[in-house]
Parts: C-alpha cells; sequence; structure tokens
C-alpha cells in the first residue's frame, strides 16, 4: 500500500469534499450534547425519508 501523507497529490479536484464533509460535521457535531445531536438527526432523517416517500408516490403515480 501507498503511503498517504500531506505531500498527495490527489485524483481530482473533488477528492477532498467528502473530507470537508466529515471535518464540517465534526465540528458542528462534535460540542453538541447526546439529546441534541439526536434530535438534528432525526429532523434530518424524517425529512429525507418524507421526500423518499414523495418521491416514490410521484413516481408511482406517473407510471399508471
Amino acid at each position: 500500500m501507498e503511503e498517504t501523507g500531506a505531500g498527495q497529490l490527489l485524483a481530482s479536484k473533488w477528492d477532498f469534499v467528502p473530507h470537508m464533509i466529515g471535518g464540517l460535521l465534526r465540528v458542528v457535531f462534535g460540542n453538541l450534547p447526546g439529546w441534541a445531536q439526536a434530535t438534528i438527526l432525526g429532523i434530518i432523517g424524517s425529512a429525507g425519508l418524507w421526500m423518499a416517500i414523495m418521491w416514490l408516490r410521484d413516481r408511482f403515480t406517473r407510471a399508471t
């Protein structure tokens, strides 16, 4: 395996995006208490589930 370090070049300019998102989430959620983290993640999860259900419902109504 190749050694990774600060001098390693990225394969594309978009390779840093997952690392930046992870760092942002770590900063935002790192100092919050557990109940606040659970509340925020629950709201985001509920919104994502609602959007998925609405997308599927719309897709099935267009198919018929």
